[in-house]
């Protein structure tokens, strides 16, 4: 099992009960989109099979990047869930 580094979340223990509840709201909205992240993510894999079925095992650019991107999407996600950072994914904030 991996030891758990001494890593400091970056919300302060200081901040008003008022942020913690908007936290809270923020946490279930990005849950339940990470929730259709990982369909979308799952019907995108199912298609890219079809193609590299179709086209002599050739998978489609495009939709490996738009998965690679879900895929950092959802990561963000996590450590915004995880109390790891402040910074909200995207539509809060700029997709990088």
């Amino acid at each position: 099992m991996p030891e758990i580094q001494d890593h400091q979340p970056t919300t302060s223990p200081d901040k008003p009960q008022e942020a913690l509840w908007k936290r809270l709201i923020f946490t279930l909205i990005i849950g339940a989109m990470v929730s259709l992240a990982q369909s979308v993510l799952f019907f995108v894999a199912v298609v890219q099979f079809i193609i590299i079925l179709v086209d002599q095992r050739q998978p489609n650019r495009r939709l490996a990047d738009f998965g690679c991107m879900v895929g950092d999407w959802v990561a963000k996600a996590a450590r915004y869930m995880a109390i790891a950072t402040d910074t909200k994914p995207w539509p809060f904030q700029e997709m990088d």
